[in-house]
């Protein structure tokens, strides 16, 4: 069986002790490939880095809403460049918008938008970070459609409701579902995890955090996509092979990856 963790943080200081241990239980969890999100482009060398070291890895290069503010008038031809220097770039992101006690929103969606036309220039999906602010996403991504093109991406660590969920999979997006599928209240996910095409479906851990059950509360980690894929087996009523290779072949499709020959 083999598993993508579509949405991974490895380079932060707390895998620094253990990394090759983390990489053995990936690897035995039957996870074959990972696709790393950028928080900032400055982190991009130390993830260029872990792909070095670690084959399966690819990885994205973006801002994340939170660092809005650390935008500048270069941060739009630095992405540019870092994502044409590396042919294992896949992604940009992680990018969107997260209005959860924010009072930057209108700085937030103009950095959003410029990643946007950067993914559309590059030809390359966005991985969307989403965060209270649903509705004025899916104005935003139905506005840049109409004027300019689709650009395709996915919605990281999905939390939304159905109708929400079909929002986005009507505008072509990849729905992933991250540790907070298996939490016993999170029943709006529950449902959206049902609903979701088995052709637009992902897996992901968001490591360190938001690690599933039966590890909820630990370091998250990538080898602990298998509990996702579990529960959101269960959860379709599939077996655990189904699902992986579905989510598999789904990230294969978005992130355009090659499995390893078996």
């Amino acid at each position: 069986m083999q598993l993508i963790d579509t949405h991974a943080h490895i380079n932060f200081d707390v895998f620094q002790s253990d990394l090759e241990a983390v990489r053995d239980r990936w690897r035995e969890a039957g996870v074959v490939k990972l696709v790393h999100s950028c928080v900032e482009p400055q982190e991009f060398t130390s993830i260029q880095a872990l792909a070095n070291k670690f084959p399966e890895l690819s990885f994205a290069v973006g801002l994340h809403p939170l660092d809005a503010d650390k935008w500048t008038h270069e941060t739009s031809d630095e992405i540019l460049s870092l994502a044409r220097a590396d042919e294992r770039v896949v992604a940009i992101g992680e990018t969107g918008l997260d209005f959860f006690k924010a009072e930057n929103q209108q700085q937030q969606i103009e950095v959003f938008t410029a990643q946007l036309n950067l993914a559309h220039q590059l030809d390359l999906p966005v991985i969307i970070h989403c965060r209270d602010a649903a509705t004025q996403m899916r104005e935003l991504l139905q506005d840049f459609w109409q004027r300019h093109a689709p650009v395709k991406g996915v919605m990281h660590c999905w939390g939304g409701t159905p109708e929400e969920t079909k929002w986005f999979l009507d505008l072509g997006f990849y729905i992933s579902f991250s540790g907070i599928v298996t939490f016993k209240n999170a029943t709006q996910i529950h449902e959206s995890a049902k609903i979701c095409p088995s052709d637009r479906i992902l897996i992901e851990t968001d490591c360190p955090f938001l690690a599933p059950v039966p590890k909820r509360g630990k370091r998250n980690e990538p080898s602990y996509v298998r509990y996702t894929a579990e529960f959101v087996a269960n959860l379709r009523d599939v077996p655990l092979q189904t699902l992986a290779t579905q989510t598999t072949e789904n990230a294969c499709n978005l992130f355009s990856l090659s499995l390893p020959s078996t």
